[in-house]
């Protein structure tokens, strides 16, 4: 092969490798622990492990506030998520419940597989709302379908709050649902749901 050809094979690999790297999927992680301070966009996070990590806030990051609950905060028209787990009279078991704002009405609308071995994931909203006691019991609605989550009397539950960066303060539990990890290591995400009052958020 002589100088141009050996030139031109050189920048077609470079081309599919720069088109590997850009065609590849982005990399998201789950960030749990305490605020350690946030300086400027970028805020520093310990994590349970003891493990630092920073990641950087884009410019319209959603600050949610994550308050304690109870099941009569719950009411029919309410929207609602549920993680859950499956159960034989095909009814789901919560894990957790949390209680959306108006202001946040359909976010992740559905019924799909959770992060834990054997969970779902249910937001909707509620239509019956049945006080048990074996438990209490919800009929969850959503586009397609609908599903009936019994609640435990020791399932947490919590209330979402619209916040701001006021409430990033330093010891204050945080949950980053999924942080994105770019292509020079550091990490971006444009959520984080921070706990009020001592609730550390799942």
């Amino acid at each position: 092969m002589n100088a141009a050809g050996l030139r031109a094979a050189i920048a077609a690999l470079a081309a599919a490798v720069s088109w590997q790297a850009i065609a590849q999927p982005a990399q998201s992680s789950r960030v749990r622990g305490t605020i350690e301070r946030l300086d400027g966009d970028v805020l520093s996070v310990k994590q349970g492990d003891g493990a630092p990590v920073r990641i950087r806030l884009t410019g319209d990051a959603k600050i949610v506030g994550v308050a304690k609950a109870s099941f009569a905060d719950i009411k029919p028209g309410s929207f609602v998520g549920s993680a859950a787990t499956p159960q034989p009279d095909g009814s789901q078991k919560a894990l957790e419940v949390h209680i959306f704002p108006e202001a946040m009405r359909g976010t992740g609308e559905g019924h799909r597989p959770y992060i834990l071995p054997n969970s779902t994931m249910t937001n909707g909203t509620v239509g019956d709302v049945v006080t048990g006691v074996s438990g209490d019991v919800l009929t969850v609605k959503y586009k397609g379908g609908e599903k009936r989550i019994v609640v435990p009397a020791d399932v947490p539950i919590v209330r979402y709050e619209i916040g701001d960066r006021s409430h990033l303060k330093p010891g204050a539990a945080v949950t980053i649902l999924r942080a994105t990890r770019k292509p020079d290591g550091t990490y971006e995400s444009d959520r984080v749901n921070v706990g009020l009052g001592g609730v550390s958020p799942r």
